[in-house]
């Protein structure tokens, strides 16, 4: 089942006091950006969030489970959360403070 538009849109409504979030279509679901790190997919109208130590002082309680087959577990994030702006908001931001900046891509050979 893949996810609906609407619930991406829905989510980035709720992050837009977030700088620098953003949803990109990846593989037929969407993997969610802030400062080009990726911080969550969203899968089959679902929210993971990269589980991080302050992530899960957060987030206490979610569970972790992988998005799909052979992926990593992340936090789930139930969808009645999503409606908490600020908490919602507190944990994309600390998530996204403490990954690592993505290793810079390697030129494509000619």
């Amino acid at each position: 089942m893949a996810t609906d538009q609407g619930t991406v849109d829905y989510i980035l409504e709720q992050l837009s006091d977030v700088s620098g979030v953003s949803a990109r279509k990846m593989f037929g679901e969407y993997g969610l950006f802030c400062d080009g790190k990726t911080i969550a997919l969203i899968c089959n109208d679902q929210l993971f969030v990269k589980p991080t130590a302050e992530g899960r002082a957060i987030a206490v309680g979610a569970v972790e489970i992988s998005p799909y087959r052979g992926a990593k577990p992340s936090l789930l994030i139930e969808a009645k959360l999503w409606d908490n702006r600020d908490w919602l908001a507190e944990l994309i931001r600390t998530t996204a403070e403490v990954l690592p900046v993505p290793r810079p891509k390697k030129p494509k050979r000619r």
